[in-house]
């Protein structure tokens, strides 16, 4: 059994991209732009940004189902990303590059299992995870910010 990282779909954000920061901020979300290296992760393209790049920070409800799990948190959108990556059999490096919250969910989105791992060694937590026939999908979370990364199903 192999595995892919899903990044998330843009179309939900595109409407923000553009925008001037008084609009952005009637939707709650700012434009950031990278300073550093590796400092901002962004979820569509599961890449960290480069110095001089723009992402939008907003509240994603990363865990929409109406169970005790439902979540929202901070995350980076890449402006103008227009397609979300999906990277097969491995770990992206802006997630391999960070300590991780591996959170499995079954399919009525319950969490049946989880790990803390550092990304590098990730890989065998995350068989481990999709090993077990109750995983229907795992989330990824930088642990350090505790903010939504990417979902990781089988292959």
């Amino acid at each position: 059994m192999d595995f892919r990282v899903i990044g998330l779909d843009p179309a939900p954000f595109m409407h923000l991209y553009g925008l001037h920061e008084t609009e952005l901020a009637g939707h709650g979300a700012i434009r950031m732009r990278a300073t550093e290296p590796r400092a901002m992760p962004g979820r569509v393209r599961l890449r960290d940004l480069e110095p001089g790049e723009t992402a939008l920070l907003v509240n994603h409800v990363h865990q929409p189902a109406d169970t005790p799990y439902r979540a929202a948190h901070a995350i980076f959108v890449e402006e103008g990303a227009a397609a979300p990556r999906i990277v097969e059999g491995r770990l992206p490096g802006a997630l391999a590059r960070r300590l991780l919250s591996l959170r499995a969910f079954d399919t009525a989105h319950m969490m049946v299992d989880a790990d803390v791992v550092e990304g590098a060694l990730a890989r065998d937590a995350v068989m481990r995870l999709l090993d077990d026939p109750r995983v229907s999908y795992v989330q990824a979370h930088f642990a350090r910010r505790g903010c939504y990364a990417a979902r990781i199903e089988r292959a």
